[in-house]
């Protein structure tokens, strides 16, 4: 177990570094006052029981290797949401500028939908990680999708999870006329998303305004 302690510690170290810096980027969009396209980031190292499962299906070893690092290039993975569409292509591009880290393969599952109805925007990044024997630079998985994609995917995942890939054909067909349903939602969201995000801004704006009256009245009280 030690070994894979310390073949998976620097997919953790840089879990941790990119979910901090991509949750950065809202915070500088906030500070901006403009639009943000990233609604939320969350960031996972691949458990070693799915990593097993992966070695199966590839007919590689179990244990740690190069060949299982170039192998498996989302052991480590990173999941940006977005609101709208429109918001995925901002993020690739906000991506494909920053100098931390280089983009080995784009996966464009939205454009080009998978069989099952599955969308999402899928980079493989090299990302550097510093340790006390020096950088080490690994694969890393960085998904972007919408908040309707992510449901979507995650009922998708547990049903696949339960029938153990081998899914009815009454329930794929459902995930797949939901899996439209979701990409209309999506769509109909981008049609008025000027309306939301004027909306939005007024709630904030309200809330901001409340509760200073609120703190204001409680100091008035004492």
């Amino acid at each position: 177990m030690r070994q894979w302690n310390q073949f998976l510690a620097p997919y953790k170290q840089a879990v941790d570094e990119l979910k901090v810096k991509l949750k950065g980027l809202r915070a500088q969009y906030e500070l901006e006052d403009v639009h943000t396209p990233v609604e939320f980031v969350t960031g996972r190292v691949k458990p070693l029981a799915s990593i097993y499962d992966r070695t199966l299906e590839k007919g590689i070893p179990f244990e740690p290797s190069a060949e299982l690092a170039a192998e498996l290039p989302d052991i480590a993975g990173v999941r940006i949401m977005c609101q709208f569409v429109d918001d995925i292509e901002k993020v690739v591009e906000t991506l494909r500028e920053r100098k931390d880290l280089e983009i080995v393969e784009d996966r464009d599952y939205i454009s080009n939908k998978k069989p099952s109805g599955y969308r999402s925007y899928h980079m493989i990044i090299n990302y550097p990680v510093q340790t006390i024997h020096g950088e080490i630079s690994i694969l890393a998985e960085i998904q972007i999708r919408t908040l309707a994609m992510n449901f979507w995917a995650s009922i998708e995942h547990s049903l696949n999870y339960k029938y153990e890939g081998e899914m009815p054909d009454e329930i794929r067909h459902r995930l797949e006329r939901a899996a439209e349903a979701a990409f209309q939602l999506d769509e109909e969201m981008s049609q008025i998303r000027d309306e939301i995000r004027d909306a939005q801004q007024y709630f904030s704006a309200f809330k901001e305004t409340a509760t200073r009256s609120y703190e204001k009245k409680k100091r008035k009280k004492r």
